[in-house]
């Protein structure tokens, strides 16, 4: 239930990260002015001891995420791969969170198997190791299948991780609904329809079918990428709560020292982190997003092996294009034909100016292009980009939500390899690619073509759909009455309910 009783979980958010001496940490690699630590310590501190107590052995932060449950741990996951907004010491430790979390018993994980594919472990596998690696959602162990003597990788999901994340949920809808009441001008970046967003990739990834589909369809995407792997899926030995999978070796894309003893160079892989982002997001319109260092590998070969396909990214064709657009216009420092994208899009409305818009634009870029390599980021232009189109009215998209978000964390990937990486000189050649074969004369006949087979299909109705259409402009329809409506009041008794349960919640306190 989305009540006020989330009021007590947000509370005890912020009594977790004091008493667990979280917040200190976290307000200074944040780098928060002294006088909001201030405030910040003294408004957590008579709180403290409703906190979680958490891990001792653990450094602060992990520890207070971790006690927190599985949402807090996978946006603890995606600052592990931003060194330069949390720093390198945070960032080490977050990572703490990608594949290092305590198991669960492997008795719970055999009879989860066992419930889940109707008959005994030892009748599936020959084999079926310890826990090899726990993340915050689900566990893997290694297997060999009797039948055929496969060596597999076996994913379960954690006992009771479905109520848990729903209860972490529901209090971000809290959250985020008592934001736009409290402050209005956050209306424009939709926190609940954010939060809706959220709880749909999140729940799909509960369910183990959803990602065996999700691995299939990958690995046929990018079954011609070089020096890309998705390991196959085992679909009679798949379900709801357990999915398994080809065995691939590997070794950490976050560990540069096994890197380094492969013989791998690093400098070409965190190029090719980025290219291949690029082009499964804009060449297939479908893309892995949650591509941190915990889910990546790197083979033997000096092959990238993706794992992990709970949160997958899908945009149609003219977000594409329209994403493509924009990125392509700031490579090459056309603010003017950003801005036209903005509009022809209605991601601005139409009655501001476009010449205007175009010179803030490039207020954004220029300073960015300006810096040298190791300095220019993403996260940066995003974060201008944002300040900007605040001021121009513009709303948050929510299905570039994810796309951008996972643009954030493939760069912290590629910058943990190669601090230096110039983003915009690797994303060139990409981007021009699709740009050439999705706005050239060749796309403008293959969409031609397409219209044309979707009239071909309505063409029976297409007659009668016209006439209806020509009488309702003839005669247009009288609207009825206004009814009384009833929600000012609906909002009045709502508004004292809640007043009542937060008083009561801070009385109890």
């Amino acid at each position: 239930m989305r009540g006020p009783h989330n009021l007590w979980r947000l509370i005890r958010t912020g009594a977790t990260f004091e008493r667990t001496g979280a917040m200190r940490s976290a307000l200074e690699a944040m780098n928060v002015p002294p006088r909001l630590r201030f405030v910040a310590r003294v408004m957590g501190w008579p709180f403290a001891w409703l906190g979680h107590k958490g891990d001792p052995s653990l450094p602060p932060v992990t520890r207070a995420i971790t006690a927190l449950g599985p949402a807090y741990i996978k946006f603890g996951q995606i600052l592990s791969t931003r060194p330069d907004i949390v720093g390198f010491e945070m960032a080490n430790q977050l990572r703490y969170l990608q594949d290092q979390l305590p198991p669960f018993p492997t008795e719970q994980a055999r009879a989860t198997v066992e419930a889940e594919l109707e008959q005994p472990v030892d009748a599936l596998f020959s084999e079926f190791s310890a826990p090899v690696a726990a993340a915050s959602i689900a566990q893997v162990h290694r297997a060999r299948v009797r039948e055929t003597g496969e060596e597999v990788a076996v994913k379960v999901l954690r006992p009771g991780i479905v109520k848990a994340f729903r209860r972490d949920i529901d209090a971000f809808y809290f959250a985020a609904g008592m934001i736009e009441r409290l402050l209005p001008s956050t209306r424009r970046l939709r926190p609940t329809d954010v939060i809706a967003h959220f709880e749909g990739v999140v729940m799909g990834e509960l369910d183990l079918r959803l990602e065996t589909a999700a691995a299939a369809e990958f690995a046929a995407n990018t079954e011609g990428d070089a020096g890309f792997r998705v390991p196959r899926p085992v679909w009679d030995l798949s379900g709801r709560s357990v999915m398994t999978l080809g065995w691939a070796e590997g070794v950490s894309l976050g560990d540069n020292d096994a890197i380094d003893a492969l013989g791998v160079d690093r400098t070409e892989l965190g190029e090719r982190v980025l290219e291949l982002f690029l082009k499964h997001a804009l060449r297939d319109g479908y893309f892995h997003a949650d591509m941190h260092q915990g889910n990546l590998k790197v083979g033997a070969g000096g092959e990238i092996i993706a794992y992990d396909f709970g949160i997958m990214g899908q945009i149609d064709e003219y977000t594409r294009r329209v994403y493509a657009e924009i990125l392509y216009g700031f490579i090459r420092k056309d603010y003017r034909r950003v801005a036209e994208v903005h509009f022809e899009a209605g991601y601005v409305p139409a009655d501001r100016d476009v010449e205007e818009f175009a010179r803030a634009l490039r207020s954004v870029g220029e300073p960015i292009f300006g810096m040298e390599a190791s300095r220019i980021s993403m996260a940066r232009l995003l974060n201008y980009l944002f300040e900007v189109t605040e001021r121009f009215g513009m709303e948050t998209r929510t299905e570039l939500i994810l796309l951008q978000r996972t643009m954030v964390v493939v760069e912290g990937v590629a910058r943990s390899l190669n601090p230096s990486i110039n983003i915009w000189r690797v994303a060139q050649p990409v981007v021009e690619d699709y740009i050439r074969k999705s706005l050239g004369p060749a796309a403008l006949m293959r969409d031609l073509g397409r219209a044309a087979m979707v009239l071909s299909r309505f063409g029976p109705h297409l007659p009668g759909a016209v006439e209806a259409a020509l009488i309702r402009v003839r005669q247009p329809q009288t609207p009825p009455p206004a009814r009384l409506s009833l929600a000012p009041v609906a909002w009045f008794i709502a508004g004292a309910a809640v007043t009542w349960a937060v008083l009561v919640t801070v009385l109890l306190v």
